[in-house]
């Protein structure tokens, strides 16, 4: 485990104080790797999972329709 020394307005500080009661943290440390945590679900690419990019390997090798452009599209879908 890394450990870092930050140096946090009053601000900063409150936020983690309110983080951890709000979510009965032991510790700002533990707040803090929440708010973390929480960032990265929220804003950071998530990891494909293996069954998902199975299923998009299997959709990549079906056969398509050929066209040039949306008429020509348009009338093979219409007939």
């Amino acid at each position: 485990m890394a450990q870092n020394i930050f140096n946090l307005g009053e601000q900063e500080e409150k936020i983690l104080g309110i983080v951890k009661a709000q979510h009965g943290l032991k510790n700002k440390n533990q707040a803090m790797g929440f708010i973390l945590k929480i960032y990265g679900e929220s804003f950071l690419e998530p990891e494909i999972r293996p069954e998902y990019l199975k299923k998009l390997q299997r959709i990549d090798k079906e056969k398509g329709i050929s066209f040039r452009d949306i008429n020509e599209l348009r009338k093979i879908i219409e007939g």
